[in-house]
């Protein structure tokens, strides 16, 4: 509280569209780096079943590299998704609704991008140790990866205040 008795502002003062319009570009940011990662990666992942190796794979192993491809491409169309609903909506003054739903397609696409990333990793450690110790190496990245993607970024989200409430 001030000394005349207000409750000092956080954050912007900007009207719904000015936020929409701020969250759309920070949003895009975010994007562009998530896109081309999973672009890149699902390339590697398609040249993978052209490669001399790829015929002397278990049944095991091909499965896994199927799930692989299929959740990679699930990844690239969720992170290339907000690209084609802003195009399909623009101009009829939706820009929260499609922040909000880019947003979830964002999401979406960074939980089939980790789910990707673990059985690549899981099919390269199964060629490369041949053992159990494939499935724990997968499993500490995949907790490391949902550490540094959701549970830090929730935990400080939950320590702040929401957007547009009174304290923020």
């Amino acid at each position: 509280m001030t000394d005349d008795g207000e409750i000092p502002r956080r954050g912007r003062d900007e009207t719904a569209d000015e936020r929409a319009d701020r969250r759309w570009g920070e949003l895009l940011q975010e994007l562009r780096v998530a896109q081309t990662g999973v672009q890149i990666l699902f390339g590697f992942l398609l040249t993978v079943v052209f490669q001399p190796r790829f015929t002397t794979l278990s049944d095991i192993d091909r499965n896994i590299y199927l799930a692989t491809v299929l959740l990679g491409a699930a990844a690239t169309g969720a992170l290339i998704g907000p690209v084609s609903f802003h195009r399909m909506v623009a101009g009829r003054r939706l820009k929260p609704e499609t922040v909000v739903w880019a947003s979830r397609l964002t999401i979406a696409g960074l939980v089939l991008l980790l789910c990707t990333m673990a059985s690549s990793l899981l099919l390269i450690l199964r060629v490369v140790l041949h053992d159990s110790l494939a499935v724990w190496l997968v499993a500490g990245m995949v907790l490391w990866f949902g550490l540094c993607w959701f549970v830090l970024p929730l935990w400080t989200r939950s320590r702040q205040p929401a957007e547009g409430t009174p304290e923020g």
